[in-house]
């Protein structure tokens, strides 16, 4: 489908110990998981297509000092250029969009409970793109994260939690959260080859400003037809920190932390997003889980620890 061998580049940044590397990339699918539970105020006050737009356009006002080519960094091949577009065409416009229309039609529990697919689905692309073998407990991993998913299909939300339209069509909204999680997977087995050869602000940096290209064009029809008067002003406040936590922080975080940790304990990691999602639904935002849904939670979580715990490995000879 596409190139993933990259030569890697001379050191242009130390990488972090393993311990901190660790570190980085639980924060950064802990603040992605809070944003997008955070994000369904959002998307009830505004257009997706705007509210996308809005997100890269801050984005691109925060960091353009890192758009700069350090000294020691090689140019960017063509290979590395077509990945750049995939990591922001996946991991950035595909996952935005169907994130937001996702959790306008779903619940933050619901979507939590999804996102704990995300280290299998990582297992599942090393293995068909990159050629890693797929140990035992993960293919056990994966089995438990489908029987959790197949359980939540069936546990409908509580009334009281989303409007009847809503209510209706939470089936289409957890489709396009699963298609969230493809387009996350897809987004880490990807930055990992990148952080090879660009740093993590430059790929920060040009993969929101793809997105921010491929946006414009939805983002300006959406705001042509949108009274801009009718969002509160703690709703701004709200946008300011889901755009520098989705375009910023937690793409430098996870490409930080890309730099040291193997891909598959990296994928792994991504099992902290459903965690803080759920919690803030549940915490902030007054949603509940009912018994089925905490049982596929749990078996959804269960499959997390088997697919992040290292193995056992033999000493070498």
């Amino acid at each position: 489908m596409f190139a993933l061998k990259l030569k890697t580049s001379p050191a242009f940044s130390a990488p972090p110990p393993r311990w901190l590397a660790y570190g980085l990339l639980a924060l950064s699918m802990s603040l992605v998981g809070s944003y997008v539970a955070l994000s369904k105020p959002l998307v009830q006050a505004m257009p997706v297509f705007l509210l996308a737009w809005l997100r890269f356009g801050i984005g691109a006002l925060a960091m353009p000092h890192w758009l700069r080519k350090p000294p020691d960094e090689p140019p960017i091949d063509p290979a590395t250029k077509r990945l750049l577009f995939l990591e922001s065409f996946l991991g950035n416009f595909l996952f935005t969009l169907c994130m937001l229309y996702g959790v306008s039609m779903t619940t933050a529990v619901s979507t939590g409970v999804i996102m704990a697919l995300i280290p299998t689905v990582v297992a599942l692309l090393s293995w068909m793109f990159l050629g890693e073998r797929i140990a035992p407990r993960v293919w056990l991993a994966i089995a438990l994260a489908v029987l959790g998913i197949a359980l939540f299909s069936v546990a409908k939300p509580a009334p009281d939690l989303v409007a009847p339209a809503a209510s209706d069509s939470h089936w289409l909204g957890n489709l396009l959260v699963f298609a969230a999680v493809v387009c996350e997977a897809s987004y880490a087995v990807i930055g990992k080859k990148l952080t090879g050869s660009l740093s993590p602000r430059r790929i920060t940096a040009l993969i929101n400003l793809w997105g921010l290209g491929l946006m414009t064009p939805l983002g300006l029809y959406a705001a042509w037809q949108f009274d801009f008067g009718t969002v509160a002003p703690a709703l701004w406040l709200l946008l300011v920190f889901y755009a520098l936590a989705a375009s910023v922080w937690t793409v430098w975080l996870c490409m930080r932390g890309f730099i040291t940790v193997p891909s598959a304990q990296a994928g792994g990691y991504t099992g902290w997003l459903p965690i803080a999602t759920a919690a803030v639904g549940v915490v902030f935002l007054g949603e509940s889980l009912n018994g089925l849904q905490l049982l596929a939670f749990g078996l959804c979580l269960g499959g997390v620890l088997l697919a992040t715990l290292p193995s056992r490995q033999q000493p070498a000879p």
